[in-house]
């Protein structure tokens, strides 16, 4: 008998956080959820008619006017709240139902009392000042992005994502800019030197992906659905820009195709339109009629590795996948925020692997999803999918990979497990029933729970609504030279309680010239595979050889000898993931046992996606894992085999891969003058194709190795010509700087708000500062860091508190800064639980390497 979901999803909606309440929520910051359900219980119809006056210099204030029109249900004398996080000096008057009154700011939220409002239609009109936090103002240019709370940090708003609304909006900018946003541009006219531009009321979204994009942009048109569709951008390298901007289109169209033949629903919203931004802090971010999308991703060279290609798809399938996940059908509250990311990454997967052969989409699934997952699943802070979230000025923490990468792996399980035609009717079921409307995880499963005669609830448990993995492993008993029993047993990674992992992998026996498969569907803490009985003894076994399996499987030191006999690249990268988190936990091989193995595959491997990953595996092992003086020892050699492999490669992506491994590990002189005469020629060696990117990369290398390298900083930023990217370099070169005093001032300054503005750069400035080669100095810094860590929370953008932590603690193996990670947690016992999970996820390796090295 089949158990529903319906009780369990009461269970969850009726706790504490999830109440229905009709009565007034009180008044505290940010957006509660007794907030918004009440709200939403009241409003609707909501319209939003906005005027902003854009000047060239950012330091100028936006000055706004802004119209907003609800259907009110009025509850007793209770006041209305609108969002409006600005200091009060900000708002400057306020009209209700055409009345004037004084405006009352009260905890970054504007106060309307019961008496100014009725029942039915209201209008409310405010001049303001826009507030700055999230218009990403730069020279020459500025993006918005209010995900997931942030417009209320712009303009008087009911932000939560369940108040969908319709937008009119006009900027008036200077006449040389370009601007774009949501709804289509209307008409534009210039007046004393300035360019107002009106554009058509936007379809119906929710604030977080309200947009616009306005500056010294160029524009290139193309026809997308037979529809002029523009994209706006500032990159100035016209090779780029030449061999970029048909692939761009041609992707967009490929993925809007695949969506709609998949979803059978046209595209859900008025037009197309992109913008790609120099430095940007996200990938891409999906506001329909105006997606962002980071501008060195979108455009590359006609050297570009499959990993860059691959990103580049990958981005764009995942930002047209949300127009129909998260954009028409939103979550209702941003608990529920992974289940938008998870269609857009697991539905892009799907169309990007709908252009290539069976094994090549695994192989990106596998290589792209799991170490990911595995970085934060693995760790005492590991979250589960789905968590509870009282207050959206807190959901922008909730973002990670898990939502990005574990989400996604347990979707396909989900497909696996309800069949792949029952898993397409219910999503097509779902969408045509919530569509511009709002959806919670418990209704989607609502729905496939009709669509499959399988357990859903004990699944929803262990894979949505708890964090961690299992453990599994493989017992074997021959009789004679045959296999008489074999056995395959689950456990949690972590914990004592009981429970197990419902999916579905592969198991490979391997023979001198053949091998033996056999799919495994695992439903508890135990199982026999009774079709490997009588099967005869082979060298080796291979656990999740498909790489579908989610968690730590073992693995026989015996498949590094024979290793040559996996030909399948699916299964060698399955292999190498199973040998290092093995190595990880303590129960495989030695890490410099598994860095020697995997310096002996450089030469081998030749599939680009797994080369790259053993490459990473490489880097970490040797900073992280080996102790200074045994990485002294394995330098010279390893610098050499990677440069032998270099040579013996054939493929020029393979080659570029493996040079940069070099420059990323290398210490002996004789190395640093080979990458110098590199850098200083700016001469590539033979098939290895760089770039200027590339080139500022090495000169950073460099420098890290160098004592006194101002002049070849300084001659570095003079060869950049791009304005975004020397603002960029002008960042990361005090961080890289070889001078003390600068360093110190550079991480001193981060503790003001205007010195972080630009995430991207300071993330990668973070890296060079906290290098293994530094780390004796920047051990200091490290308190400080983590007291900031509240404060970055609160100001910065959503994924920039795991960018700022795992840029600082990332490399370190120092008992030190393991130290300083215990004490101010003990020293915090009420610190936020999930920027706790943070830190601990983001200190796990150099928890681990007071076990590992020795």
């Amino acid at each position: 008998m089949k158990t529903g979901l319906l009780a369990l999803s009461f269970a969850v909606l009726s706790t504490g956080y999830y109440a229905q309440t009709k009565i007034q929520p009180k008044l505290e910051s940010g957006v509660s959820y007794e907030l918004a359900q009440f709200r939403k219980s009241s409003l609707s119809n909501i319209k939003y008619q906005l005027d902003l006056k854009i000047p060239e210099s950012k330091s100028e204030r936006i000055q706004g006017t802004e119209i907003l029109s609800f259907d009110y249900k009025k509850q007793n004398q209770a006041p209305l709240l609108i969002d409006f996080k600005e200091e009060a000096a900000s708002l400057i008057s306020v009209t209700v139902n055409g009345k004037t009154i004084k405006p009352v700011l009260e905890n970054e939220h504007i106060i309307i009392e019961a008496q100014y409002l009725k029942s039915g239609l209201n209008q409310v009109d405010f001049t303001f000042l826009a507030g700055n936090a999230a218009l990403n103002r730069r020279d020459g240019y500025l993006y918005t992005l209010f995900v997931p709370d942030r417009a209320r940090t712009m303009f008087p708003c009911f932000d939560q994502p369940n108040l969908k609304a319709k937008y009119s909006l006009t900027l008036t900018v200077p006449e040389k800019w370009n601007a774009i946003a949501n709804g289509k541009l209307k008409n534009t006219s210039v007046q004393q030197g300035k360019k107002i531009l009106h554009f058509d009321t936007s379809d119906i979204i929710p604030t977080y992906l309200f947009s616009f994009a306005a500056g010294d942009f160029k524009a290139f048109t193309e026809k997308i659905e037979q529809q002029d569709s523009r994209i706006l951008y500032r990159e100035t390298d016209s090779v780029k820009i030449k061999n970029s901007m048909d692939s761009i289109f041609t992707l967009y169209r490929n993925s809007l195709n695949y969506f709609e033949k998949w979803t059978k629903i046209p595209h859900p919203f008025q037009k197309h339109g992109m913008v790609a931004v120099p430095d940007f802090q996200f990938g891409g971010m999906e506001h329909p009629g105006a997606i962002l999308f980071q501008n060195s991703t979108l455009f590359l060279d006609k050297n570009a590795t499959q990993n860059q290609l691959n990103n580049r798809s990958n981005l764009i399938a995942h930002e047209v996948a949300h127009l129909w996940f998260g954009d028409m059908v939103t979550m209702d509250w941003f608990n529920d925020v992974w289940m938008k990311e998870v269609f857009a990454n697991f539905m892009a997967d799907k169309s990007t692997g709908a252009a290539s052969d069976k094994g090549v989409y695994d192989l990106k699934f596998l290589t792209t999803h799991f170490p990911a997952a595995y970085s934060v699943d693995r760790t005492l802070g590991a979250n589960p999918i789905r968590q509870v979230l009282d207050n959206l000025q807190n959901a922008g923490m909730m973002y990670g990979p898990i939502i990005y990468s574990k989400a996604p792996i347990m979707m396909r399980q989900l497909e696996l497990l309800t069949g792949e035609e029952n898993f397409r009717k219910g999503i097509g079921e779902y969408l045509k029933k919530y569509a511009y409307s709002n959806a919670t995880w418990p209704d989607l499963i609502e729905i496939l729970d009709r669509h499959t005669d399988k357990d859903l609830q004990s699944w929803n448990k262990v894979w949505v609504n708890d964090p961690g993995r299992p453990i599994l492993d493989y017992t074997v008993k021959y009789k004679g030279d045959k296999i008489d029993n074999f056995t395959i047993t689950q456990r949690p990674e972590y914990g004592k309680e009981q429970k197990s992992w419902p999916q579905e992998f592969e198991i490979s026996l391997f023979y001198p010239g053949s091998i033996e498969k056999v799919k495994v569907k695992l439903s508890g803490m135990q199982q026999e595979v009774p079709e490997l009985k009588g099967k005869a003894k082979p060298l080796f076994v291979l656990l999740n050889s498909s790489g579908i399996g989610y968690g730590v499987f073992s693995i026989d030191k015996a498949v590094t000898t024979d290793f040559s006999l996996i030909k399948d690249p699916v299964s060698r990268a399955s292999a190498y993931i199973s040998l290092y988190e093995n190595m990880l936990g303590g129960s495989g091989m030695t890490p410099q046992e598994v860095l020697h193995f995997f310096t002996g595959q450089l030469e081998k491997e030749t599939t680009e996606l797994n080369l790259r990953l053993i490459a990473g595996y490489i880097s970490t092992i040797y900073w992280e894992f080996l102790a200074a003086d045994k990485r002294q020892k394995e330098s010279e050699n390893l610098e050499n085999t990677i440069w032998k492999a270099l040579q013996e490669q054939t493929a020029r992506n393979n080659k570029k891969i493996l040079f940069d491994s070099y420059q990323g590990i290398f210490q002996t002189q004789q190395a640093y003058d080979n990458l110098y005469k590199i850098w200083k020629s700016q001469t590539a060696p033979q098939d290895v194709s760089l770039n200027d990117d590339d080139f500022t990369n090495l000169a950073l290398a460099l420098s890290l190795r160098n004592n006194d390298n101002n002049d070849l900083l300084q001659e570095q930023l003079v060869r950049i010509k791009n304005p975004d990217r020397i603002n960029r370099f002008k960042i990361i070169m005090k961080a890289a700087s070889s001078d003390q005093n600068t360093r110190d001032e550079f991480f001193n300054g981060l503790a003001q708000k205007q010195n972080r503005s630009n995430e991207s750069a300071v993330g990668a400035a973070l890296v060079y500062l906290h290098h293994p080669l530094r780390q004796q100095t920047s051990v200091q810094y490290l308190p400080k860091t983590l007291e900031l860590l509240q404060e970055i929370q609160k100001t910065g953008d959503i994924f920039f508190p795991n960018n700022w932590l795992n840029s600082t603690f990332g490399n370190y193996q120092n008992p030190k800064a393991l130290e300083v990670a215990n004490q101010f947690l003990l020293k915090n016992p009420d610190y936020n639980a999930i920027l706790k999970n943070k830190i601990l996820q983001a200190t796990d390796n150099v928890r681990r390497a007071q076990a590992l090295v020795k």
